[in-house]
């Protein structure tokens, strides 16, 4: 399994228009990749932990997923792609870094549940 993450860590005086226009208009664009099998959204939540650590500080994390790196690089490379680059351009106003990264996953144990 390959997985790209895009990373927003920032923020934006609309926090819930943002989430909602990434969680609605544009996950249908993403949606339209070719060979796309999955996407995540990852937004952070209050958590305790005993020891220190260092938070991360992200705003929001998309995991999309995909069966190998010819996969993603076509989608990378597609139409889909194009149209929701543009679609950025309608999204709540970001401060902040976004960042791209492809990884692979190899799972050790357990289920991944939403």
């Amino acid at each position: 399994m390959i997985s790209y993450f895009v990373s927003y860590r920032g923020s934006t005086p609309e926090p819930e228009a943002f989430h909602e226009h990434y969680a609605g208009e544009h996950a249908r664009l993403l949606a339209g990749f070719p060979g796309i099998r999955a996407l995540v959204l990852h937004t952070p939540v209050g958590w305790n932990d005993p020891f220190p650590v260092n938070p991360g500080g992200r705003f929001l994390l998309a995991q999309m997923t995909f069966d190998s790196v010819a996969a993603l690089d076509a989608a990378l490379a597609s139409e889909a792609r194009a149209r929701a680059r543009v679609d950025f351009q309608h999204f709540a106003p970001f401060e902040g870094s976004v960042t791209h990264q492809a990884m692979a996953g190899r799972k050790v144990f357990g289920s991944l549940r939403g």
